[in-house]
């Protein structure tokens, strides 16, 4: 059975009875703006889903990668600041960031001045925390999006079925007659947009929920990651002094 035997068959019967297609020729004006924004909406949250799923595979994979990298090298403090070894990503950019603040203070990696230790230590455990937090606002991007989709798209749907039923109620009263015919059409219409709004709404929300999961393991993954640079940090540090 070939593909052209369902779409003809899908098209005998939408034609031979209410569908759809029906139902939202039966929705009024405001009604059809409310679908058309709806289905916009619809394109953004997919675009931004699977997007989003890519970009944090991608982060995750550059992550393990680079701590591959960081397993090998015996010395934290002997790679170069500007370029701490082969790799990309957030892993990367936090332990470059750390070297370069630990170098701020001068050349030499171990001192015996024990003051002058701490100031540094501080001032790397500083930079590693600004760096956890720009790289927080690169795991968590776009998600505001996602989240506005979730929560808005419900109540648009229902503010174009309100809207709709209102509006055939009006025109029925104005007609004079009251009878179900006169106001089935207007309010199968209007609750298109309803349909339209959860359609949006449920693959919206599982996947927002499944991203957000994914940020906030990636988040702790980050930060304990940047907790054990900063104490690699201060141990060769010390060991340098001594």
């Amino acid at each position: 059975m070939s593909l052209t035997f369902f779409l003809d068959s899908f098209l005998i019967q939408a034609a031979s009875g209410p569908n759809v297609f029906t139902y939202f020729a039966q929705s009024n004006f405001a009604g059809k703006v409310v679908i058309f924004i709806l289905g916009i909406c619809s394109i953004i949250a997919w675009t931004v889903m699977l997007g989003k799923y890519l970009d944090l595979s991608k982060l995750r994979s550059q992550n393990r990668r680079y701590e591959r990298v960081l397993s090998k090298e015996s010395q934290l403090l002997a790679l170069d600041p500007e370029r701490p070894g082969r790799g990309s990503g957030p892993y990367y950019n936090i332990v470059r960031e750390a070297i370069e603040a630990f170098y701020r203070y001068g050349d030499d990696v171990g001192s015996a001045d024990t003051h002058r230790a701490t100031l540094r230590m501080g001032h790397v455990e500083n930079a590693l925390q600004r760096g956890v937090a720009d790289q927080i606002i690169r795991y968590e991007a776009k998600m505001v999006v996602l989240g506005s989709i979730v929560t808005g798209a419900p109540f648009l749907g229902l503010l174009g079925t309100v809207w709709g039923v209102m509006d055939a109620f009006g025109g029925m009263a104005g007609a004079g007659s009251a009878s179900l015919q006169s106001l089935a059409p207007g309010v199968s219409g209007a609750l298109l947009t309803t349909v339209a709004g959860l359609v949006v709404a449920i693959p919206s929300v599982f996947g927002y929920n499944y991203l957000l999961q994914q940020t906030k393991i990636s988040v702790v993954e980050l930060e304990n990651f940047a907790s054990t640079v900063a104490d690699r940090i201060e141990l060769e540090s010390q060991a340098a002094s001594n």
